[in-house]
């Protein structure tokens, strides 16, 4: 996998306000009058996990990539509080589409595949021009079909969510070694580790605290959708990529053979190219 040092002629860095003022940052890539495609990743984990993608050629030629560290993630604040409340995730990402200043393709990585479905109940798709859910889940709670994990997250579980380290560590690192079919390189599973362990444990906690269902939100989707899952993904069951599309009228669907949790890292250049390809095809329907 491709990191971001090397690449800091072609990366902005930069923060913005999102709900109740809380300090989100922000990593871009591309032309900034381009279509832009906001990129939302998952628990404990930060928009260093886009580095294939904020350092592509073609995306970075042709699209402004808007990278996203959630609340309570990498360079961004962490509130004690809120990490349950569908508003405070809503209006995170409209802070983001308004910083992009026209509609936007929002592409959600495991747990960000929830905050869009957040975004979605609340404020509807018109600034949307079409959503990517890449191994996510869309639901949270026990019996949701939309958040079913896989194996690996739950052995994880609860001992990730500690805030000793003789418990969290090893179980974190279970799950970062969970999130490939096929061993990480060193690089990347330390950086993953090192993200993990930097979500601090309430964090960690907090976005679980929640159950809701989304099945009357992707079943009035009006905007096109693509799902993207590995079928041998071990933490999130490619049964909630099913379970999204199943919903989502119109949602394509591309299945990843051989592929865990990181289609995007695992297969970088099939998934940079189906990628581009969608939101080519949002920017045509919009237009």
């Amino acid at each position: 996998m491709r990191g971001l040092s090397g690449f800091t002629g072609l990366v902005r860095l930069s923060e913005l306000s999102g709900a109740g003022g809380t300090r989100l940052a922000v990593t871009e890539a591309g032309p900034p009058d381009a279509p832009p495609v906001i990129l939302l990743h998952g628990w404990a984990q930060s928009a260093r996990c886009w580095a294939a993608q904020l350092t592509d050629e073609r995306l970075t030629s042709e699209f402004r990539l808007i990278a996203a560290d959630l609340r309570g993630h990498g360079r961004s604040s962490a509130p004690a509080e809120g990490y349950d409340q569908v508003e405070n995730w809503a209006g995170d990402v409209a802070a983001l589409l308004a910083h992009a200043g026209r509609p936007a393709v929002l592409v959600g990585w495991s747990y960000g595949g929830l905050v869009i479905a957040d975004y979605l109940r609340e404020h509807g798709s018109d600034a949307v021009s079409g959503i990517a859910l890449v191994g996510a889940i869309t639901e949270l709670g026990r019996g949701r079909e939309g958040g079913r994990t896989g194996v690996a997250m739950r052995a994880a579980l609860p001992a990730a969510l500690s805030d000793d380290p003789a418990v969290a560590v090893p179980a974190l690192q279970g799950f970062i070694e969970g999130t490939s079919a096929q061993p990480l390189p060193g690089e990347f599973a330390q950086l993953a580790l090192g993200t993990a362990l930097s979500t601090p444990p309430a964090v960690r906690l907090g976005l679980f605290r929640r159950d809701i269902g989304n099945a009357d939100v992707l079943a009035g989707l009006t905007v096109p959708a693509l799902v993207v899952h590995g079928l041998d993904d071990r933490i999130v069951d490619p049964a909630a990529g099913r379970y999204a599309a199943d919903l989502i009228p119109g949602a394509a669907t591309s299945w990843y053979p051989e592929c865990g949790h990181l289609p995007f890292v695992e297969h970088a250049e099939r998934f940079t190219t189906e990628l581009a390809e969608f939101v080519e095809r949002c920017q045509g329907e919009a237009a």
